[in-house]
């Protein structure tokens, strides 16, 4: 009996591991897409010359 649950255990860990990867996946991709707007869409500073679109 211990090494069925064992086994069921080891089943549901990875099951939430892959459904947690996939979801880290899609929230990188979104904050790549973010990233490029950002980058493509920065406003020019007073001298002309492009500025940084973060505060950081």
């Amino acid at each position: 009996m211990v090494p069925l649950l064992l086994v069921l255990l080891l089943a549901l860990i990875l099951f939430g591991a892959g459904f947690a990867v996939k979801i880290l996946w899609w929230v990188a991709l979104i904050v790549l897409v973010v990233w490029l707007l950002g980058f493509v869409m920065r406003s020019t500073n007073a001298g002309g010359g492009r500025g940084r679109w973060y505060r950081w």
